[in-house]
């Protein structure tokens, strides 16, 4: 029982761990805003692709 306490305990005072929940969070932050980025400009990038598709198949 005593290991377990002083798993406990050592594991609430490292810092390491702290510091890969803190890159974590940033790399969640980061992969909102590029989901997000993407989610505003998927119809620009749909219609650029629609754009030069036609073109395509009109010069042909």
């Amino acid at each position: 029982m005593q290991t377990v306490k002083t798993t406990l305990v050592r594991l609430m005072n490292e810092e390491q761990g702290q510091n890969m929940i803190e890159y974590a969070l940033v790399a969640g932050v980061i992969a909102l805003g590029a989901i997000v980025a993407m989610t505003g400009l998927k119809n620009q990038i749909q219609n650029a692709f629609s754009s030069v598709g036609s073109q395509l198949a009109n010069n042909v």
